[in-house]
């Protein structure tokens, strides 16, 4: 492809995911389309950063015109946190809230242990659905990743009116542990405003709730927990399923994903009419993408490391995959690019660079993404277009 393809002034758009302890998502454009108009001055760029459903959602609706609320809720094992969620308005009036799990329940608010494990819960999650079913929302996403919890989703019902009885009818501790103990669910308090909202799950896993491949046994290790601990908490979310399908009425809930950020969707697909979503395409339709390429020229996809598991679906190669099949080229840029060329090429991506082909050492791309993100990209559009190496 020669530079004359896609002329002086091209269109492009720089959608990508956060660089993971260097740039989040939105920091990651401003720094890739700094180096679209190095490489063309009359380039036409619009940024629209990405998330695949889970930490950042919220930052991508925000850079797409979501107003961003803070909300004071209890945190994943004790004290309390201020969790950043956000509400977009369209344009029919509709209200969309968006929320993640990880800033009201997550791993980063706890020294992980076997006891943490145990104790993490969702309750403040639940507090951030009802904040947002305060507000008006008709359509409430939550996007689940980073979690401390297992458990199933319970302590975010909690929040919202769901009482979790013991044998003695007394309330059950929070946590993924108090399950085990549970022997009844009250769902008479359960809030009535759930039966009618739009409720949106974002998973990019497809693990059922217990079992060998389950939340516990293979998401509880990276939270802190030890053999006995995964033991215990696959145990819990066993009773919490048998319990959930005691329950009158109750809908379809131990589906693939229902594993989720310990749990989390299925105690709402069990008592409410929520869905579970993939986390790309999810963000992809709250922040436009789809319409921001109709007369795009060029996409700019990028994120920390491009690896084999980025070809599971992840942000930058979905949107890779979009674009391709809107005849759209595609160009990418990675702090770490680990792909052949031949991998590339078969997920839709014509030219790449990594911030540590031009940082001089890994740890400075790491330090100094915003500084080697612009020269990366000029790398990778030099590449596309078959323009010489500047010295």
């Amino acid at each position: 492809m020669g530079p004359h393809e896609l002329g002086d002034r091209p269109r492009v758009v720089v959608a990508p995911d956060k660089f993971k302890g260097s740039l989040t998502a939105a920091e990651a454009a401003t720094a890739l389309a700094a180096g679209v108009r190095r490489h063309w001055p009359g380039a036409r760029v619009r940024a629209v950063p990405l998330a695949d459903g889970g930490e950042g959602t919220v930052d991508a609706a925000v850079a797409a015109g979501a107003r961003l609320r803070r909300t004071a809720v209890r945190g994943a094992v004790e004290g309390r946190v201020r969790a950043r969620w956000a509400v977009l308005t369209a344009p029919s009036g509709a209200t969309t809230a968006v929320i993640e799990s990880a800033q009201a329940s997550g791993l980063d608010q706890v020294r992980p242990s076997p006891a943490t494990a145990r104790a993490a819960h969702s309750y403040g999650c639940g507090q951030l659905i009802r904040a947002a079913l305060d507000a008006g929302a008709t359509d409430v996403v939550v996007g689940l990743g980073g979690s401390a919890m297992t458990d199933g989703g319970s302590g975010a019902l909690r929040a919202l009116g769901l009482e979790v009885l013991g044998d003695d009818g007394a309330p059950v501790p929070l946590g993924g542990e108090g399950l085990l103990s549970a022997a009844r669910l009250d769902v008479s308090a359960l809030d009535p405003r759930l039966r009618s909202v739009r409720l949106r799950l974002a998973v990019d896993v497809r693990n059922p709730l217990h079992g060998p491949d389950g939340a516990a046994h293979v998401f509880a290790g990276q939270k802190g927990a030890d053999l006995a601990a995964r033991r215990e908490l696959d145990a819990a979310l066993r009773r919490w399923a048998g319990l959930l399908a005691g329950l009158e009425g109750a809908r379809p809930f131990l589906l693939p994903g229902a594993g989720a950020a310990g749990g989390f969707p299925s105690g709402f697909l069990a008592l409410t009419p929520a869905t579970l979503e993939r986390g790309f395409d999810l963000v992809s339709s709250l922040v436009g993408l789809e319409e921001q390429l109709e007369d795009a020229d060029l996409l700019v996809v990028g994120e920390g490391s491009l690896d084999d598991q980025s070809l599971q679906g992840k942000a930058p190669l979905a949107a890779a995959a979009l674009a391709a099949g809107r005849g759209v080229p595609v160009v990418a840029v990675a702090g770490r690019l680990a792909l052949s060329e031949e991998q590339l090429r078969g997920a839709g991506i014509l030219a790449a660079a990594s911030l540590v082909d031009v940082a001089p050492s890994v740890r400075a791309a790491q330090d100094e993404a915003e500084r080697y993100g612009p020269p990366a990209t000029v790398e990778a559009l030099r590449l596309l277009t078959g323009a010489p190496s500047v010295p």
